[in-house]
């Protein structure tokens, strides 16, 4: 039976949405292994808007549920839809809407909160012990949705880490191709773009991920 997995996106570009990448590598590697995939994201507004040729930021408002749709060619649903019981797994590739739009992680660090859609979403995961995937800086989101003690990586950055290790979170070094599995959470996590120098680096993680997210499931 093919496994049905949630994703959640948010919004589209690295800067200030969902990496583009890391999401399409994780949706072809699920598609590769024959999941069924529903992509999921919040009805909100995104902090902001960068242009991604100059890094500027734009005097324009986005929605993080219609750039999503960007991605997910337009099959996409409200975060508030999602309910752990219709999915085996869940899966949250990373890029700063991880930390803008999902999560306040970018501007308050260890005091950050998670967008209330979003963690009710991952916490009705959480708490039915099915597993959950968080791809580069989506880790940040873990100590939220776990409580303290659970074990995740961001790669090697010392500054990050210490963030996520203030927040709870056991912070554990990962290779770009490797993954970090807490098996007592089924919680799953790789660095991707936190370390990653090209696409090829960061499918060697995420391929890693989807794999190991589908057999705990």
């Amino acid at each position: 039976m093919n496994k049905k997995v949630a994703v959640i996106l948010s919004g589209c570009g690295v800067y200030d949405g969902a990496e583009i990448h890391e999401s399409v590598l994780a949706l072809l590697r699920l598609s590769q292994r024959g999941a069924q995939v529903q992509c999921f994201a919040p009805d909100i507004a995104q902090h902001h808007v960068i242009n991604h040729l100059t890094g500027a930021e734009s005097a324009e408002s986005r929605n993080v549920l219609v750039e999503s749709a960007r991605i997910a060619r337009g099959q996409v649903r409200d975060a508030r839809e999602l309910h752990a019981a219709d999915f085996d797994a869940l899966i949250v590739p990373g890029g700063f809407g991880a930390a803008k739009n999902l999560s306040d992680f970018a501007f308050r660090g260890a005091s950050c909160a998670v967008q209330p859609d979003v963690l009710v979403a991952a916490r009705g995961f959480a708490a039915a012990h099915k597993p959950i995937g968080l791809i580069c800086i989506a880790p940040a989101l873990a100590a939220r949705i776990y409580g303290a003690g659970v074990q995740c990586t961001i790669g090697h950055d010392p500054e990050t880490a210490a963030k996520l290790v203030d927040m709870g979170a056991e912070h554990i070094d990962c290779a770009v191709d490797d993954i970090v599995v807490d098996a007592q959470r089924k919680l799953v996590t790789t660095p991707a773009y936190m370390l990653a120098k090209t696409l090829a680096e960061a499918a060697s993680g995420i391929n890693k991920l989807v794999d190991r997210v589908l057999e705990l499931a």
